[in-house]
């Protein structure tokens, strides 16, 4: 964990945090900048600062996606889908230097990537 990160604070239960989600590898959390109807954060434990970073750890990632579709498998989100985003640097909208993924949903959202 990195001293000054805001992700490894909420980690530690230094910082609170509305957590809907944690195994013994992620946990998630509302986002307090909401995006959308839903919008949670899932962190993993173990510190990177970006996917990039996060790449040579394939297990991590795999941890990731294990604790979202955990997640999500029960809850509204399952019913017509959610969208899942990680942003690569300050260019793309990073402001966390600690990998995280955004979910996000509970309500139809615009097209993507079009």
């Amino acid at each position: 964990m990195a001293a000054n990160c805001l992700f490894c604070k909420i980690a530690k239960g230094e910082i609170a945090a509305q957590k809907v989600f944690e195994n013994e590898h992620v946990f998630g959390f509302v986002d307090i900048h909401s995006q959308a109807k839903i919008h949670l954060l899932f962190v993993h434990k173990k510190h990177t600062a970006n996917i990039n970073e996060m790449s040579g750890d394939p297990e991590a990632i795999a941890q990731m996606f294990r604790g979202i579709a955990e997640y999500t498998k029960g809850c509204e989100l399952s019913k017509n889908g959610y969208r899942v985003v990680t942003n690569q640097g300050p260019d793309a909208g990073q402001t966390v230097f600690h990998t995280h993924f955004h979910i996000v949903g509970g309500e139809a959202l615009g097209h993507f990537g079009r």
